[in-house]
C-alpha cells in the first residue's frame, strides 16, 4: 500500500507562512470529527516554521525550516499513549484520537521534535493532522502543500521503493537521525539550516580609491583534508557554504593574477563573515 511523505525544501521556504495561516484557517473553530478537535486560534503551530540566522552584517542570510509532525513509523508518542489514544493509519500518517486522549497532557512531552500542542480548553493533546480528513474525501495534498507559493511543501503518496529513489535521487535528509523515530518528512537542502559558512568581501586600493576585485579564486581548507573554493562576484563577495558547524581552525586563501596572494586563519566555530581582504597597489 503507499503511505504518505512529505518533503521539504529549505532552499525555497521563503517564510511567507502561507503554511501556518492555512492550517490555521482548516482546523480553527473546526472540530474534525474523528480527525482532531479545534485547534485554538494562538498559540498553537502544528505548521511551525523555525528560523535560523547565519552570518554577521553585511553578509548575513537566514535559513527557514517548515517544521509539522514528522508521521514516524517509530513513534514515540504511540508507545507512551497506549489503548489507541494516538495510532498509525495504514497509509502512514500518525493521528491523536481526540476523544481517547482527553486529559493526557503527558503525551505532549513524548515528542523529541515538539510537534505534539496542549488544548487548555478543550483538554487534549493535539497536533499536524496531515489533514487526513480532506485525503479521506480525495483532496491530493494537504492544506499547507497547497497553500505554499514557492513549491516548498510537496506531499507524496508511493510505495517504499519509490521513496526511497526519491530519497537518493534528491539527496532528502531526515531531522534527527539520531532519533532513530523513521520520520516520514524528509528535506531537501537541510544543509542550509544544518551548516554554517565563511564569506568576505575581496577589494583593491589604488591610489586611495577602493575597488571590488571580480574573479578572485578563494580557497578554505583545514588539516583535516577538508577544502573548498570559489571565486569573487562583481562585488568582490565570496560565501563558502555547507561546512560543520564547531569544525575548527582553517587556512583562508585569496589569490588573484593581477595582485598576488592573500592568506589568513579562520575559525569555524558558526557563520562567520571574515570582512574585507584589501589588496594595496601602489
Amino acid at each position: 500500500m503507499n503511505k504518505w511523505h512529505m518533503i521539504i525544501d529549505v532552499e525555497k521556504c521563503e517564510d511567507c507562512n502561507n503554511c501556518f495561516l492555512s492550517c490555521k484557517d482548516e482546523h480553527v473553530e473546526n472540530d474534525w470529527q474523528g480527525y482532531s478537535l479545534s485547534q485554538p486560534r494562538h498559540g498553537h503551530r502544528w505548521m511551525n516554521i523555525v528560523r535560523k540566522e547565519r552570518g554577521q552584517f553585511p553578509l548575513i542570510d537566514v535559513a527557514y525550516r517548515p517544521t509539522p509532525c514528522m508521521h514516524c513509523d517509530s513513534a514515540p508518542c504511540i508507545r507512551a499513549a497506549k489503548e489507541g489514544a494516538i495510532y498509525k493509519r495504514p497509509d502512514g500518517i500518525v493521528i491523536i484520537d481526540p476523544e481517547k486522549a482527553k486529559g493526557r497532557q503527558d503525551l505532549v512531552k513524548t515528542c523529541p521534535y515538539g510537534a505534539i500542542w496542549w488544548n487548555e480548553e478543550r483538554q487534549v493533546p493535539q497536533k499536524c493532522t496531515f489533514c487526513a480528513h480532506l485525503l479521506d474525501e480525495g483532496w491530493k495534498a494537504p492544506r499547507c502543500v497547497q497553500a505554499c507559493p514557492t513549491g516548498a511543501l510537496r506531499a507524496v503518496s508511493c510505495d517504499g521503493e519509490e521513496m526511497k529513489g526519491m530519497i537518493e535521487q534528491e539527496n532528502l535528509k531526515i531531522l534527527h537521525p539520531e532519533f532513530r523515530t523513521v520520520p516520514r518528512v524528509h528535506y531537501k537542502n537541510l544543509d542550509r539550516y544544518l551548516r554554517c559558512f565563511v564569506a568576505g568581501t575581496v577589494a583593491v586600493e589604488r591610489e586611495r580609491i577602493v575597488d571590488c576585485v571580480r574573479g578572485a579564486g578563494v580557497r578554505l581548507g583545514n588539516s583535516s583534508g577538508t577544502s573548498c573554493e570559489t571565486t569573487t562576484d562583481s562585488f568582490g563577495d565570496f560565501k563558502l557554504d555547507g561546512l560543520e558547524e564547531d569544525s575548527g581552525k582553517y587556512s583562508l586563501e585569496v589569490a588573484h593574477p593581477a595582485l598576488g596572494r592573500k592568506m589568513l586563519e579562520v575559525e569555524v566555530r558558526k557563520s562567520v563573515n571574515v570582512g574585507t581582504i584589501l589588496f594595496s597597489v601602489l
